[in-house]
């Protein structure tokens, strides 16, 4: 018999259930999880007790999402979703059930669910419920969806980039009559929100295979998602190279847009309604990638300043992975110069020259574009000799500064 380590949490919530009448077990991604010998994120529960029995049961409980059966109860200032066993109503917009209705079956629950791997459900007093061959897809490496796959992708879009998605982050392979579905039902996608479509996006960069985006386009999904991101699809070379980036959001989205203009790359993000400081930090990779940065402390010094430190390490580990050809001997230099400035305490931000603007009015001068002239001046100077970051010299080079200029 296969045994899950339930967290005691969940187990005591499943059994207080049991004790008071009412099937319960843990189900979908965190049994598919165990399985797998991942370590889940969530802890789902499912119950034949209806919203209103599960409020009775526990002390403490938030109206997550009630009308679709869902109740969080608080247990150690933790939240565990427990949800009754429901069949879905009739799908109106391809996304979202017109109706709901409760049922005690647990079976019935488990025939709405997108894929035979999140179809399954645990407890310690049943065992695994597995009424869809999941653990058989599971071992096969496959992603399959539970029954008919145009029907579940016709329900729910959606449906159709978690396949991909599941299947780069756990790099299975999609069961032929699901893959085929997928590319009959891909002009639903415009009926989905870009919110929902960005965190699947972005859930399959970060993933272990992100070269898996190729799916999305190969299936004909993306014309459905936005015209632009369609066209950059077209200008997707080596998609598995970005698997060579951190796990950050800005880095990927950036491996996946760097053949795109920044303006272009940026109008892509802000239409799948990415967050400002990933559409900022994504712009500036892609603007910057293939700029080649002189061994030199100044020329390092210059880009510095446009950059946070860790945009600027972002930057460096950007370039390593993607130019052609490598040049890792003057990136590894350019890395070494840059870490010796921080730690040198150089000046590469205004914040941090000697002279502020506040000094430079309290010395006579007027705000406005004069002054930012003057700053500017010193900054570049300071930029090119940090020596010269000291508040008596610079003061003075501001005096010569504005008499040269008349």
């Amino acid at each position: 018999m296969i045994k899950i380590q339930v967290p005691e949490a969940a187990r005591k919530i499943i059994e207080q259930l049991n004790t008071s009448g009412f099937e319960a077990y843990v189900v979908g991604g965190c049994v598919r999880d165990s399985l797998l010998g991942r370590q889940p994120e969530d802890w789902d529960i499912t119950t034949s007790a209806k919203p209103d029995q599960v409020k009775e049961i526990f002390n403490r409980t938030v109206d997550t999402g009630i009308q679709h059966g869902t109740v969080t109860v608080l247990i150690d200032h933790e939240g565990y979703e427990v949800t009754t066993y429901r069949i879905d109503g009739e799908y109106e917009d391809g996304r979202h059930p017109k109706s709901v209705e409760f049922t005690g079956s647990l079976l019935e629950d488990l025939k709405r669910r997108d894929f035979t791997i999140n179809a399954m459900a645990y407890s310690d007093r049943e065992g695994l419920v597995d009424a869809f061959d999941g653990v058989k897809d599971l071992e096969s490496r496959v992603i399959r969806c539970v029954g008919n796959a145009l029907d579940r992708f016709t329900e729910d879009a959606l449906r159709i980039l978690r396949a991909i998605r599941f299947s780069a982050q756990l790099d299975f392979n999609m069961e032929g009559e699901t893959r085929a579905a997928i590319s009959v039902i891909a002009p639903n996608m415009a009926k989905v929100s870009k919110e929902r479509i960005q965190v699947e996006l972005t859930k399959l960069l970060l993933s272990d295979h992100p070269g898996r985006l190729k799916d999305v386009y190969e299936n004909g999904i993306g014309p459905y998602i936005s015209e632009h991101f369609e066209a950059a699809g077209k200008r997707l070379f080596e998609a598995e190279r970005i698997v060579g980036l951190p796990l950050k959001k800005h880095m990927r989205w950036s491996g996946f847009l760097r053949q795109e203009e920044p303006e272009d790359a940026v109008r892509i993000l802000r239409e799948l309604k990415l967050d400002n400081e990933t559409i900022q930090q994504t712009k500036t990779l892609v603007s910057l990638w293939k700029t080649e940065i002189p061994v030199h402390k100044p020329a390092i010094r210059q880009v510095m300043s446009g950059l946070s430190p860790e945009l600027f390490k972002d930057l460096l580990c950007f370039q390593k992975v993607f130019f052609q050809p490598p040049d890792n001997t003057r990136l590894k230099m350019v890395e070494q110069y840059s870490e010796e400035i921080l730690r040198d305490g150089e000046c590469v931000r205004l914040k941090d020259m000697a002279v502020t603007g506040r000094e430079l009015i309290d010395a006579g001068m007027k705000p406005g574009p004069e002054m930012g002239a003057v700053l500017n001046y010193l900054f570049q100077m300071v930029l090119e000799q940090p020596e010269c970051n000291n508040r008596e010299y610079l003061m003075k080079s501001a005096e010569h500064f504005l008499k040269e200029q008349g």
